[in-house]
C-alpha cells in the first residue's frame, strides 16, 4: 500500500510542478504533462514498468473525453457534418495508409508489415488535439471543426482495423509465439469471441440500438430518481457508472469503448441533466488525460531510442511530413482556406494514442516483429511529444501572418445604401442591426475583421469588410446621405477617431456610440457623439432590479428603486463630465472628481430611501398603478426594518 501512495504522490507532484510552469511559459498543459513524465521516468527513474499498466487505466480519460464531445453534438449537428466526416476523414485515412504503406514497401518491408504500419500510423491523437483546441478556443473554428471530423472518423475506423489486423498475422511469428506459449495469452472477456460473423454482427447492432433506446427512454427517469435523493455524490457515481458501463458493454461486444461513449453522449446531448453530467465527468476526464500524457512521457525507452536514434527521428519527421502533406492536399480539395488550412495540417500531423492500442494488438496476434513494434512505439510517442511545438508554431508564426493578410485585404465594394451606418459587428452592433432591420430600416454594416464578416454572412446578415475610420470607405457607404451612425467598435481609440472624424466632416449625421466604461463615455461625448450608451449599464440595472425581486421586494418598489438610481446617476453625470473635461489628461481622477463620485453615492443612498409619492416623472408614466394600500405596506416594511435595526 505504501508503494502505491508513493507512486501516486510522485505522479501528482510532477504534474503540479510541470503543468503550471508549462502553461506560464506558453507551452500548453499537454507538453507540461509529457515533460513531467519524462522527468519522473527516463530521466530520474522514479517510476518504471508500472507506467504501461497505468497507461491502460489512463486511456479511460480518452473514453470520457469522447463522451463529453458527444454531449456537445446533438444528432442533428452530427448529420450536418456527415460530408466532412466521410469526405475529410475517409480521404485522410485512405491516403495516409496508402502513402505510408508505399514508403514501407519501397524500403523493402513485406506487404503485410507495410500495411500494418500504415494503419497504425494513420491515426492521430484525439486526446492531444481536442484538449489543445479546448484550451486555445479553437474548437469552433473552421480548422477545428474540420480536424474534429477527421479525428471522429479515425476513432470509428479503429473498429474495422482491430478486426482486420489478425488477418495480417505472419506465419513465422505465429509459430514462434506458439513455441514460447505466446498463443496462450490472456483472453479478455468477450460475448462474441466464439460467435459466427453473422451472430457477431447481430449482437453489435443490438448493442448499439439498445444503447440508443436506453439513452432515450431510461436515462430521464433514472436521473430524476437519483436527483431526488439530493446527494451530489450519488449523481457523480451515476455519471461514472454510465460511462464505465457503456465502455464495458462495448468492449464485451468487440467495439471501441470510445465510440460507444461518444454515441451515448450524442443521445444525451439534449438531456435536461446534460450540464450536471458534464460538470461531474469533467474533473475525472482531466485527471485521467493528464495521467495518460505523463505515462506517455514516462514510457519513452531512452535506451532503445539511443540505439535507434537516427531511425526514430527520421521516421518521426518523415511521418509528420507525409501526414501534413496529405492533410494539405485534402484541405485544398475541400477549399479550406487561410489559417484554418494550416491548423488542420499541423494539428493532425502526429500519430495517436490508438496507435499504442493497435501496436499492443499486433504483438498479441503476431502481426509485427517486436523490434519494429518497439521502434514504432517510439515514433508514436515522439510525434505526440512534438505536437505542442506545432501548435506554438501555429500561434506565433501562422496566426500573425494571416492577421496581417486580413489587414491588407482590399475593402469590399459596397453596392447597397441606407439611412443608418453601423460600424462594428460584435455583440452590441449585431443586436442594434437586427432591431433596425426587423423594422424595415436599411442599414450598412461595416467591420475591419474579415473573419467576423464571414461569420455574419453565414447567418445572412448583410455586412461589408473595411475600416470604418477610412474616409473613402465612409464615402462609399453613403455617409453624405446617411442620417445616423452607430459606433459599436470594440477598440476605444478607433471609436473616438471615427466619432471625431464624422462629427467634423458630416455634422448632419447623428452619432450614437457604445462606451466601454464611464471614462470612454465622457471621451465620446467630448468628441461629438450625440448619444452614448455604456455597454453594461442598462443590463446591470435590469440585473439589480431582478436581484431586488429575488429578495422579495414588491415589483413596483423594485422598479421604483431602479428608476431612482438611474435618475440620480443622470443628475450628477453632467457634473462628472464637466469635471473630467477640465482635468489634465494625465490626472483623470482628481480630488474634485473623487468628491463628485462620493457625492453621487450619497445621493443614490438618499434616493433609495425616498418613496415614489409626489415624485412622478415622465419615465414612470407607463407603469402599472401601485397596488392598493401600497404606502401602508411600505411604511409597515420600514417600521419592521427599523425595529429590526434597533434590535440589532
Amino acid at each position: 500500500m505504501t508503494a502505491y501512495f508513493l507512486q501516486g504522490f510522485i505522479y501528482l507532484i510532477a504534474a503540479i510542478i510541470a503543468v503550471p510552469l508549462a502553461k506560464r511559459l506558453g507551452l500548453g498543459s499537454v507538453l507540461g504533462y509529457l515533460i513531467a513524465g519524462v522527468i519522473i521516468g527516463p530521466v530520474t527513474g522514479l517510476v518504471g514498468q508500472e507506467t504501461v499498466t497505468i497507461q491502460h487505466f489512463a486511456e479511460f480519460g480518452v473514453v470520457m473525453m469522447l463522451f463529453l464531445v458527444g454531449m456537445e453534438l446533438d444528432p442533428r449537428s452530427l448529420w450536418e457534418m456527415r460530408n466532412k466526416l466521410l469526405g475529410l476523414g475517409g480521404l485522410q485515412l485512405s491516403l495516409t495508409v496508402g502513402a505510408v504503406t508505399a514508403i514501407c514497401l519501397l524500403i523493402g518491408l513485406d506487404w503485410s508489415i507495410a500495411l500494418t504500419i500504415g494503419l497504425v500510423l494513420s491515426l492521430s491523437s484525439t486526446a492531444i488535439v481536442l484538449q489543445t483546441f479546448s484550451e486555445k478556443g479553437l474548437t469552433n473554428t473552421e480548422g477545428g471543426r474540420s480536424a474534429f471530423s477527421v479525428l471522429l472518423f479515425q476513432d470509428i475506423a479503429v473498429i474495422p482495423m482491430l478486426a482486420m489486423l489478425p488477418l495480417l498475422a505472419i506465419p513465422e511469428l505465429v509459430e514462434i509465439a506458439a513455441q514460447h506459449g505466446g498463443g496462450e495469452h490472456h483472453v479478455e472477456l468477450s460475448l462474441v469471441a466464439h460467435m459466427p460473423p453473422w451472430a457477431h454482427a447481430l449482437v453489435v447492432i443490438a448493442s448499439v440500438v439498445g444503447l440508443i433506446v436506453a439513452g432515450r427512454v431510461l436515462s430521464r427517469p433514472l436521473f430524476h430518481y437519483v436527483a431526488s435523493s439530493g446527494l451530489p455524490e450519488i449523481f457523480t457515481a451515476t455519471a461514472l457508472m454510465l460511462v464505465v458501463g457503456i465502455a464495458a458493454l462495448m468492449s464485451l461486444v468487440g467495439l471501441s469503448p470510445a465510440l460507444g461513449t461518444f454515441l451515448a453522449g450524442v443521445v444525451l446531448a439534449n438531456s435536461e441533466f446534460r450540464h450536471e453530467l458534464e460538470s461531474d465527468i469533467e474533473p475525472f476526464k482531466g485527471l485521467l488525460l493528464g495521467l495518460f500524457f505523463i505515462t506517455v512521457g514516462a514510457g519513452i525507452n531512452f535506451a532503445a531510442l539511443q540505439s535507434n536514434l537516427l531511425i526514430v527521428i527520421a521516421a518521426t519527421l518523415g511521418l509528420m511530413a507525409v501526414k501534413g502533406l496529405v492533410l494539405l492536399i485534402i484541405a485544398i480539395i475541400f477549399k479550406i482556406r487561410s489559417s484554418a488550412r494550416w491548423l488542420l495540417c499541423l494539428s493532425l500531423a502526429q500519430a495517436g494514442e490508438f496507435g499504442f492500442v493497435l501496436l499492443s494488438y499486433t504483438q498479441q496476434h503476431a502481426v509485427l516483429p517486436a523490434e519494429i513494434a518497439q521502434v514504432l512505439s517510439l515514433v508514436v510517442a515522439l510525434s505526440m511529444f512534438l505536437t505542442p511545438a506545432l501548435f506554438i508554431f501555429f500561434d506565433r508564426v501562422i496566426t500573425p501572418r494571416y492577421k496581417e493578410t486580413e489587414g491588407e485585404r482590399e475593402p469590399d465594394k459596397i453596392c447597397e445604401y441606407g439611412p443608418v451606418i453601423i460600424a462594428g459587428t460584435g455583440r452590441f452592433g449585431q443586436i442594434v442591426n437586427r432591431m433596425l432591420v426587423a423594422n424595415g430600416i436599411e442599414t450598412v454594416v461595416l467591420d475591419h475583421k474579415a473573419s467576423q464578416i464571414e461569420e455574419m454572412r453565414k447567418i445572412n446578415i448583410k455586412s461589408y469588410y473595411g475600416d470604418a475610420t477610412r474616409t473613402d470607405l465612409l464615402h462609399a457607404a453613403g455617409i453624405e446621405k446617411a442620417s445616423l451612425l452607430v459606433v459599436a467598435i470594440d477598440e476605444p481609440q478607433r471609436a473616438l477617431e471615427l466619432v471625431e472624424q464624422v462629427k467634423k466632416h458630416h455634422p448632419h449625421v447623428k452619432i450614437l456610440a457604445r462606451a466601454y466604461d464611464r471614462m470612454q463615455n465622457f471621451a465620446l461625448r467630448h468628441n461629438g457623439a450625440d448619444v452614448v450608451i455604456s455597454e453594461t449599464y442598462h443590463s446591470a440595472l435590469e440585473m439589480g432590479e431582478e436581484a431586488l425581486l429575488a429578495l422579495n421586494y414588491h415589483p413596483f418598489r423594485a422598479q421604483h428603486l431602479k428608476y431612482a438610481f438611474e435618475e440620480t446617476e443622470d443628475e450628477i453625470s453632467d457634473d462628472l463630465y464637466l469635471s473630467w473635461r477640465d482635468e489634465d489628461e494625465a490626472n483623470t481622477f482628481s480630488e474634485h472628481t473623487r468628491d463628485l463620485f462620493l457625492k453621487l453615492e450619497d445621493k443614490i443612498r438618499h434616493a433609495m430611501g425616498q418613496d415614489r409619492d409626489g415624485k412622478h416623472s415622465r419615465s414612470e408614466r407607463g407603469w402599472t398603478p401601485p397596488p392598493k394600500n401600497y404606502l401602508d405596506t411600505i411604511q409597515g416594511d420600514d417600521n419592521r426594518d427599523n425595529k429590526g435595526e434597533n434590535q440589532d
